[in-house]
């Protein structure tokens, strides 16, 4: 699939890998981005084809406004659907000032409101001839770290829900496909680990990974990843364990 002309919706465009990714399609593309916060104008090219639905992504009700707004909208459809937000939190279960309240509002950004999304859209998107759902993901699915126990799990379940869903949509025009990013230099990783990629980097081969058509997008050193945990799990463990990666 060739991303041009067409009518995406991202979620997460206003920093990161998610801004990355509203910069280099919104000139050529339709893109509504779903987020709390918009997408500052000033980072985006002039020709910028951007419909911001303000949205709280741990927050059904507020998922629901916004995917009827999406179908109101866009009734011919939508041809592609990237989930590309994401919270991390960092503090163990055993910290003193880990916060409990934060395990369902980082479930529900990671994992549930993909899910619900892709749900809700569904219809729209088999209204294409040929679609794309992108999940982004994170080498930290494939191995775990100590410090983002809650992170990890949600990664590991999109993981098994992509996969699920490609089986489910096979042979109805909607291609299911993940990107699974190493350490990337966003907010969210300010002032942890070293030679992190660049967020544009990351959006340039995630689109190029789109267009490809590949089922698993595997960047920077998330293939060595694979590799070492295929090989060696106990190594690839402990790998992780010492540090971002």
């Amino acid at each position: 699939m060739k991303l041009g002309n067409k009518n995406i919706v991202l979620t997460g465009g206003s920093s990161g890998v998610g801004l990355d990714l509203l910069r280099t399609l919104s000139s050529t593309n339709r893109i509504i981005n779903l987020s709390r916060r918009a997408p500052p104008r000033d980072a985006l090219p002039p020709s910028a084809n951007i419909q911001h639905i303000e949205t709280d992504l741990a927050d059904e009700a507020s998922v629901r406004t916004a995917i009827a707004q999406i179908t109101k909208e866009k009734p011919n459809g939508i041809d592609v659907l990237i989930n590309c937000a994401a919270v991390q939190c960092l503090p163990r279960f055993t910290d003193p000032d880990f916060d409990p309240a934060s395990i369902a509002a980082e479930i529900a950004i990671n994992l549930t409101s993909p899910a619900q999304i892709i749900h809700a859209l569904l219809p729209s998107l088999r209204k294409s001839k040929q679609s794309v759902i992108l999940n982004i993901n994170s080498g930290l699915g494939l191995v775990p770290k100590a410090e983002s126990a809650i992170y990890c799990a949600t990664k590991a379940g999109l993981d098994n829900l992509s996969r699920g869903l490609r089986a489910q949509l096979a042979g109805t025009g909607v291609h299911v496909s993940q990107a699974f990013l190493p350490l990337v230099g966003t907010p969210m990783t300010t002032g942890r680990g070293s030679g992190k990629l660049s967020s544009t980097e990351a959006a340039r081969q995630i689109i190029s990974g789109i267009e490809r058509g590949k089922a698993d997008i595997d960047i920077g050193k998330v293939p060595l990843l694979r590799l070492i945990n295929r090989i060696s799990p106990s190594i690839a463990n402990r790998i992780m364990q010492k540090g971002d990666s």
